[in-house]
């Protein structure tokens, strides 16, 4: 899509840009937006309030590379789920596997305590989901979600980004419902460089915004 004016100015923004193209999921019944935090929360917050749904947090953890940790060689999510990406000539020892993924499973644990409380996650089951982040580069994140999240029994299963390399949305279109992806600039490199504001997003904003969202929604999270 080209009618996208990039860089996006930050998240918020571009959650607004999101949810113009995501109008067509307005009445489709028991909608349900999930924000993969941390920053997708801020992205998910203006879609959920857009199309008057309610918004949840969906945990997943990306598996960095051993030494080279912005490259995902793979991610877990809630439910058990795991994704590992192929690394053509590149081999980690199932023992750095096993440490990277204890190690993630403990932060996933702490996020769900910590944004959730003793609120219990929402059913999934029979609801259109519409799974949102602030973007798209590998995907596994993303893909580790979509599993877990099939799992629940969901209708149908949106993945929602303002951006995203193109092959990794196409490669999407195979685990979810619908894709959408409002921009996909070429060549693509990093979500954060089609953003002029790109600040790491804190615990505190995205325990606001879920605060927020579920004031709206009181009735409707169950």
């Amino acid at each position: 899509m080209t009618d996208v004016r990039l860089p996006l100015r930050d998240r918020r923004q571009a959650g607004r840009v999101l949810a113009e193209k995501l109008e067509h999921l307005r009445e489709r019944p028991d909608l349900l937006v999930l924000a993969l935090p941390r920053g997708g929360v801020a992205v998910g917050f203006e879609v959920a309030h857009a199309l008057n749904a309610p918004l949840d947090i969906f945990v997943v953890r990306k598996l960095g590379f051993p030494g080279h940790e912005e490259y995902a060689m793979g991610a877990i999510a809630s439910g058990g789920v795991r994704v590992m990406n192929p690394m053509p000539g590149i081999s980690v020892s199932p023992e750095d596997v096993a440490a990277v993924v204890a190690r993630e499973q403990d932060e996933l644990t702490r996020r769900e305590l910590l944004y959730r409380g003793d609120r219990p996650a929402v059913s999934l089951r029979g609801r259109t989901v519409i799974v949102v982040d602030d973007g798209l580069a590998t995907g596994s994140t993303m893909r580790a979600a979509v599993l877990a999240i099939r799992q629940q029994k969901p209708a149908y299963v949106v993945v929602a980004v303002p951006v995203g390399a193109e092959e990794t949305c196409a490669m999407l279109r195979a685990d979810a419902d619908e894709v959408v992806c409002a921009a996909t600039p070429r060549p693509f490199r990093a979500v954060g460089l089609w953003y002029r504001e790109f600040p790491q997003s804190t615990d505190d904003e995205v325990h606001e915004l879920l605060d927020e969202a579920r004031r709206e929604h009181v009735h409707t999270l169950h």
